[in-house]
């Protein structure tokens, strides 16, 4: 089962990045879930950059004993602060394959709140 679900996620990771491309004015804000935890990354897709990264390893948010849902949460907070920094408003949402609820869908709503347009 594990081959066939791995194999699912792939074919649509490859047909959003047909379409999601990050660029220096809008990056490509690319999400990644593990079991343990999750990863958000701003990428410059013609530069090859990334330009701002936050996950749920970072020293703020791994101390806090909350669910991984909170945690997600926290992480497009970080995420949406760090692209504000390096002047980001808009980004292009690249949810890798993964369906949108839960922890991708927690994230991308604290990421708009946190300013972040896409």
């Amino acid at each position: 089962m594990a081959v066939r679900k791995e194999f699912r996620r792939n074919r649509i990771k490859q047909r959003i990045r047909k379409i999601v491309v990050g660029e220096a004015n809008s990056p490509r804000l690319s999400v990644f879930r593990s079991n343990k935890g999750i990863y958000a990354q701003l990428i410059d897709d013609r530069a090859g950059k990334t330009l701002a990264a936050a996950s749920s390893a970072d020293k703020g948010i791994a101390e806090t004993k909350v669910s991984k849902i909170e945690q997600a949460k926290l992480v497009g907070k970080a995420i949406a602060e760090k692209a504000g920094k390096v002047g980001i408003s808009s980004v292009r949402f690249d949810r890798n394959g993964y369906l949108y609820h839960g922890r991708i869908k927690s994230l991308a709503e604290a990421a708009r709140e946190g300013g972040l347009q896409f």
